[in-house]
């Protein structure tokens, strides 16, 4: 009977693991954890916690000699958001493979939808705040939509659109992720080691050729990806394009007599990781920013601040819109089925909320008290764009409903 309740017990454990990870790979859900850790954050931050939080978060770790002596918040940022563009650059292989994004007909549209919401933004931003010590580099924090964000409220407020329209803005973000990722690698690189490149170019080879010989053992792969990040990171390139890098370099299709490919497992097993532990730990060590009266005067009186707002939320909404409209116009791509331009405009409400790339490239562009201000207004613009977005969302229903209603 002991071995028995042993068992049962293990049984049940593994049953309630595989419970959670299905919740944790909704979006909505995902939204939810992202959000409760941003809430979290500010609570600590703007509280009798907000030393602990401070001292937790710019504690040092790792051994100086190897150049890793980082603070937890930027082992947060450098080491564990590598997983989530890992999972990221999965499903970009993927959407290019054999998704939306692999015919060129259908992919035209998100992709020129996400051109335009990056440039438009950074226009706009930068046109704010031009002159601004920071502003050379704060024009990009506006750049990036939040894919795990913008699901979780569509999938909370949408629910009754079509499932093309998820796939836009799925494929939107994806580019525009993609967009936010070479800039950091373009923008933020300095100091530049060649032997630290090559290594990493070596490293990821031999990912790819593990790959394209349908090796398998983790016993390759983790102490081949954790190689590829510390080069990658000695190199001077921001750490977590590792995670992009060896995410495209992932097999996706299937072999004959193979279930699924490694790119569907590896997105299987590590998205409830990515969504439930990965971005809500960095979302708490970065966005704990002080929020109160004096805080936002000085976000009012902060011309990059105002440049990020202003992009995030109109800048977005002009630039998606504009652009798929350019485009259908132009017949460089095509509505998807049962997608109208008030969906489009929704979606691009949606674009506005620009949370883990944004808050990432506002720690690499800006310093100090000009950084949280910078937080604060991605914070405030991506709860402004969510609103916005929700009472669309709630127009259209509305809309659908009594236009369905007989005359």
């Amino acid at each position: 009977m002991p071995t028995f309740g042993r068992k049962h017990g293990r049984a049940k454990s593994r049953d309630t693991a595989f419970t959670i990870a299905e919740y944790l790979r909704a979006e909505t859900v995902g939204g939810v954890v992202l959000l409760l850790a941003a809430a979290l954050a500010l609570i600590a931050a703007n509280s009798p916690l907000s030393e602990l939080y401070t001292g937790v978060r710019d504690f040092e770790l790792g051994p100086a000699s190897l150049h890793l002596n980082l603070t937890v918040g930027e082992w947060a940022k450098d080491g564990l958001l590598a997983i989530f563009f890992f999972v990221v650059g999965l499903e970009l292989k993927r959407e290019m493979v054999v998704g939306e994004l692999s015919e060129p007909r259908k992919a035209m549209l998100p992709v020129v939808a996400a051109l335009g919401g990056m440039i438009t933004p950074a226009v706009l931003a930068f046109s704010l705040s031009a002159g601004t010590p920071g502003a050379e580099k704060a024009w990009a924090i506006p750049v990036a939509t939040d894919i795990a964000f913008a699901l979780g409220v569509l999938a909370v407020t949408g629910r009754f659109l079509p499932t093309a329209a998820r796939v836009f803005l799925l494929s939107l973000a994806i580019v525009d992720d993609l967009g936010g990722i070479l800039i950091i690698a373009v923008v933020f690189t300095s100091g530049l080691s060649l032997l630290g490149l090559l290594a990493a170019v070596v490293l990821c080879a031999g990912y790819w050729f593990a790959q394209h010989r349908r090796v398998t053992t983790p016993l390759l792969y983790v102490p081949l990806a954790i190689a590829t990040w510390l080069a990658v990171h000695d190199s001077g390139i921001h750490a977590t394009l590792t995670g992009v890098a060896l995410g495209l370099l992932t097999r996706v299709k299937t072999d004959q007599g193979e279930s699924s490919s490694p790119s569907a497992r590896l997105e299987h097993r590590l998205q409830p990781w990515s969504a439930g532990l990965v971005v809500p730990v960095f979302a708490f060590f970065a966005a704990g920013v002080p929020v109160d009266a004096e805080a936002l005067g000085q976000i009012s009186g902060d011309r990059i601040a105002i440049g990020i707002v202003v992009g995030l939320v109109v800048g977005k909404l002009v630039g998606i819109t504009g652009a798929s409209f350019l485009a259908v116009k132009l017949g460089l791509g095509s509505r998807p089925e049962g997608v109208g331009w008030g969906e489009i405009t929704a979606l691009a409400l949606l674009g506005g909320i620009g949370f883990t790339v944004s808050l990432l490239i506002t720690e690499l562009a800006l310093e100090g008290a000009q950084a949280e201000r910078a937080k604060a207004a991605v914070l405030i613009a991506s709860a402004i764009a969510s609103l916005l977005a929700a009472a669309m969302m709630l127009l259209l229903r509305t809309w659908r409903r009594r236009h369905r209603q007989p005359a």
